[in-house]
C-alpha cells in the first residue's frame, strides 16, 4: 500500500509529484495542458478536487456572509461610538467588545442553539441547506440556506465584530483631529461631507486591510462554528483528514487556503486605489 501511494519515496520525489499534479502543463511525453490536481484521498480514494469543490462554498456562504454581518454591526456602532465619546452607547459598545472578545464560538455556538434554536424555535438547530441543489427529503432553496446560516453568520461574526468597532472607532477618531478634517469644516464644508469624503474614506484604509486578511485567516477559524452547527464544511472535512491521517486531504486544504489569502490580499491591494487615489500615483 506504501508502494502504491507513493510514500515509501523520498520527501523531495513526493513532493516533486505533488507540484507535478498542481501544474497546468506537463512536459512527459512533450508539452500539453492538463488539468490541475491536487491528488486523491487516502482513505475514501475519492479526488481531493472533489471534495474541496463540495465543502469550499459551504465555508464561503459561512465566511462571507459572518464578514457582511460583522461589518453592518461594526461600521455604525463604531462610528456613532467615536462621535460621542465617553457616552452611554460608547460605554455599551466597549462592554460588547470585552464580551465580544472574551467569548469563544463554541461557547456562543451552543448558547445561541439552545435558546434560538431548541428553546424558542426561531432557528434551526443545526445542519446544512443548499442554496441551488435539492437534496432528497431535505429542504432547500436561498431562503432555507439563509435560514439555516442565520446562527452560523452571528457566532462567526460576534469575535470579528468586536474587533472591528474598536478598530473603527479608534480610526475615526483619529482622524477627526487631522489637519485636513479642520481645513474642510473651516472652509463650510457640510458635516455629511466632511465625514463621508474626508473623515471615513480615509478612516477606513486600515479596515479594508485588515478585512482583507481577516476573511482569508477566517477560513481556518471557521472549523469551530462549523463543528457546532454540522456545517459540511472545509473544517469538517479536514478535521475527519487529522483523524484518519489523510495526508492528501489536510495538503489540499492547506493548499486551498493558502490561495485564498494570496487572493484576498491581491483584492485588497487594487480596493485600495478606488478608496483612497493618491494610491494610483505612487
Amino acid at each position: 500500500m506504501a508502494h502504491y501511494l507513493g510514500t515509501d519515496r523520498p520527501v523531495y520525489v513526493q513532493y516533486g509529484k505533488f507540484l507535478g499534479r498542481l501544474m497546468p502543463v506537463s512536459f512527459t511525453g512533450g508539452f500539453h495542458f492538463k488539468e490541475p490536481s491536487l491528488g486523491h484521498s487516502f482513505v475514501s480514494r475519492t479526488s481531493v478536487d472533489y471534495l474541496i469543490g463540495q465543502a469550499a462554498p459551504i465555508t464561503a456562504s459561512l465566511v462571507l456572509g459572518g464578514a457582511i454581518v460583522w461589518m453592518l454591526i461594526a461600521l455604525p456602532v463604531g462610528i456613532l461610538s467615536a462621535l460621542r465619546p465617553r457616552s452611554l452607547l460608547d460605554r455599551t459598545s466597549m462592554t460588547f467588545v470585552l464580551v465580544g472578545i472574551s467569548a469563544h464560538p463554541i461557547w456562543l455556538g451552543l448558547i445561541f442553539s439552545y435558546f434560538f434554536g431548541y428553546k424558542w424555535k426561531i432557528t434551526p438547530i443545526a445542519g446544512y441547506s443548499n442554496f441551488f441543489t435539492p437534496l432528497l427529503g431535505q429542504p432547500s432553496g436561498p431562503v432555507q440556506w439563509a435560514y439555516h446560516m442565520v446562527l452560523p453568520w452571528f457566532t462567526f461574526a460576534i469575535l470579528f465584530a468586536a474587533l472591528y468597532v474598536r478598530m473603527i472607532r479608534a480610526n475615526v477618531l483619529e482622524t477627526m483631529n487631522e489637519d485636513y478634517v479642520r481645513t474642510a469644516r473651516a472652509k463650510g464644508a457640510p458635516e455629511r461631507t466632511v465625514m463621508i469624503s474626508h473623515i471615513l474614506r480615509n478612516a477606513m484604509l486600515p479596515v479594508v486591510t485588515m478585512l482583507g486578511m481577516d476573511i482569508a485567516v477566517a477560513l481556518g477559524g471557521a472549523v469551530f462554528t462549523e463543528s457546532v452547527y454540522g456545517l459540511p464544511g472545509l473544517g469538517r472535512i479536514s478535521i475527519l483528514a487529522l483523524n484518519n491521517f489523510d495526508y492528501s486531504v489536510i495538503t489540499g486544504t492547506i493548499v486551498f487556503a493558502t490561495t485564498a489569502i494570496i487572493v484576498f490580499n491581491l483584492v485588497v491591494d487594487l480596493l485600495y486605489a478606488w478608496i483612497d487615489p493618491r494610491i494610483r500615483l505612487a
